[in-house]
């Protein structure tokens, strides 16, 4: 059975969707229908953070129950409207699906896809990053407001040395802390200011924070994750579903949220995230120019 994820607007595309009844959140009854349909209706606050990026899609073919299929490579049936960026991978080239516009994000719903996780930067300078994202998740017996805590932590420094900042629930168990670059400095630089970020925190806070990449040395104490700051690397996208019981939404808050004690990271999902979208854009005041991660750093130096 085939259904088609009609648009009201002109100069948009119907797509179709095959197999539009199939359950892909069981406990929830969430067909790829109803999935497709939340794309449609969240594109013009999701689109524009994904514009220029190469994904890679985690599709469920079989529910979130099965096996994910955790693909960067267009299928060659991927229609031509599709945008794509060929880039380099260690002995080759992947050519990666471009979500340009709200088509494609149905699209790629219909084809299964639960959680789009995009690039840190763009195809044009696939090396130089104009996202620094610090991944933060509870560990061993830790707890949400622990990850608030260290989320301001993040926020904070970063602010101090003249980095503008956005936070986002990941729709699973933590938050990110994110931050717009100038696109001129590689991977390599932007992760070792990163790491210098997370060293000086980890100092201020040895008993809290760890910049430990294992998790059996990390304990109680809440890892500051920068290795998504790397070439290839992605990291789930703003109002991305996660492929985890209720369909909980990755979404971007303003900093005045954290510290509503009814935030959680998995506090929106794809049923009731709609009362945000009629609300202010959260992001809107946040959406900076880019700042140079060099003149960051020379600013950490001297406050340390």
């Amino acid at each position: 059975m085939r259904c088609w994820e009609r648009s009201t607007r002109p100069a948009v595309r119907d797509i179709e969707i095959s197999r539009p009844e199939k359950v892909l959140f069981p406990d929830d009854g969430i067909t790829k229908s109803e999935l497709a349909e939340y794309y449609r209706r969240v594109a013009f606050r999701a689109v524009p953070r994904l514009r220029g990026r190469a994904l890679m899609m985690e599709r469920h073919p079989d529910g979130i129950g099965g096996k994910p299929l955790m693909q960067k490579n267009t299928p060659d049936y991927f229609p031509d409207w599709v945008h794509t960026a060929e880039l380099a991978k260690e002995g080759g080239t992947v050519r990666h699906p471009v979500c340009d516009d709200a088509d494609t994000l149905v699209y790629l719903a219909g084809q299964a896809c639960t959680t789009p996780h995009r690039w840190l930067s763009k195809t044009d300078r696939p090396h130089h990053p104009d996202l620094l994202v610090f991944d933060l998740d509870p560990s061993g017996d830790a707890d949400f407001d622990d990850v608030r805590w260290a989320a301001a932590c993040v926020g904070g420094l970063l602010e101090t040395v003249e980095l503008p900042t956005q936070l986002m629930t990941t729709g699973s168990r933590g938050l990110h802390v994110i931050a717009a670059l100038d696109r001129k400095s590689d991977f390599d630089t932007v992760r070792a200011f990163a790491r210098r970020v997370s060293g000086v925190l980890v100092a201020r806070h040895p008993g809290r924070l760890t910049d430990e990449p294992r998790k059996a040395d990390r304990g109680d104490r809440i890892y500051l994750d920068i290795q998504r700051n790397a070439y290839a690397q992605t990291a789930v996208a703003p109002y991305a579903v996660r492929a985890r019981p209720g369909a909980p939404v990755a979404t971007p808050i303003a900093w005045s949220e954290l510290e509503d004690p009814a935030l959680r990271p998995d506090r929106w999902s794809l049923r009731t995230v709609g009362e945000r979208l009629r609300e202010d854009d959260p992001w809107a005041r946040t959406g900076v120019r880019g700042r140079s991660v060099r003149a960051a750093d020379r600013r950490l130096s001297d406050k340390v």
